[in-house]
């Protein structure tokens, strides 16, 4: 074996643990026999006038429509929203573990989706709630395939909406001919997310946002997978960055953890899907 081969394995190794961070430890087992009772995909919901538009949640990397919301999908539903969560970014012969396909035609998966659950609700509009990838993602919906319209708000828990460097990982990519050839063949869902890629390039060209929508990110200081943290932040005249630390310092979510059961980040999002009765954020709301 050639010896950069020998380092290409544990590198790419590495970068294939830290995408599986973003998904919930649940097993396939558990997810089916969570969904008949998960109490959200309910396409007889009729949105109310408290809150008039559905919620649509987009997993993260790795990550599937039920195994990444068993929290925030009840947290959503027990609130009186209409919640619904998709599929996307499936690779051939690659069961439950999503959104590896290239990042492009996933968002026109969700284009279709929205289309499906506006169209199912009655709603002008919906709101999107993304974690990681699934936060950024809809970004390239809005952007480049008529999104804005039919979008009130997306709000992003952790989404590495300017790429990862993955704490100085991919950095080293370039030095292993053939890496980048090889993660952009197998997983292009991954290489377009790692920092300068031709996706984020194309994604991020001309400013962060596009009008109309109201931006949330939601992002924790203890981040190791969407690095630099602060990269997650957007900057736009509609824009609210939130670190989860400056809400409760106690608060030591990662990851994985702020999109699979943070219920501070959970209430923020709440806050940001009804902003009219938006309440103050605290390490109460752990408890709320």
């Amino acid at each position: 074996m050639l010896p950069w081969k020998r380092v290409l394995r544990p590198l790419a190794a590495l970068l294939l643990t830290a995408a599986v961070a973003t998904v919930p430890a649940a097993t396939a087992t558990a997810a089916v026999a969570s969904a008949p009772s998960s109490g959200w995909n309910d396409y007889s919901c009729k949105p109310s006038a408290t809150h008039p538009r559905p919620v649509v949640l987009v997993h993260g990397t790795l990550g599937n429509s039920i195994d990444n919301w068993l929290s925030l999908a009840p947290y959503l539903k027990d609130r009186g929203y209409c919640v619904f969560s998709l599929d996307y970014g499936q690779l051939p012969g690659v069961p439950l573990f999503y959104g590896l396909g290239p990042i492009d035609k996933s968002a026109q998966q969700l284009a279709d989706y929205v289309d499906r659950v506006l169209s199912a609700t009655g709603a002008a509009k919906a709101d999107l709630v993304g974690h990681s990838q699934g936060g950024m993602m809809p970004r390239y919906y809005l952007r480049f395939l008529g999104g804005a319209a039919k979008v009130n708000a997306l709000v992003g828990l952790a989404p590495d909406n300017h790429g990862t460097d993955l704490n100085g990982l991919t950095n080293l990519l370039p030095y292993f001919p053939g890496a980048e050839d090889l993660i952009k063949a197998t997983t292009p869902g991954l290489a377009d997310q790692i920092a300068g890629s031709d996706f984020l390039t194309k994604l991020n060209a001309g400013g962060d946002t596009v009008p109309g929508v109201h931006y949330t990110v939601i992002a924790t200081k203890y981040d190791e997978v969407a690095t630099p943290w602060r990269s997650q932040y957007l900057s736009g005249s509609d824009v609210h960055n939130v670190l989860l630390q400056d809400l409760c310092p106690l608060d030591l979510s990662e990851h994985v953890a702020i999109g699979l059961f943070d219920r501070i980040a959970f209430h923020e999002v709440a806050n940001a899907l009804d902003p009219g009765r938006a309440t103050a954020t605290t390490c109460a709301s752990a408890f709320s």
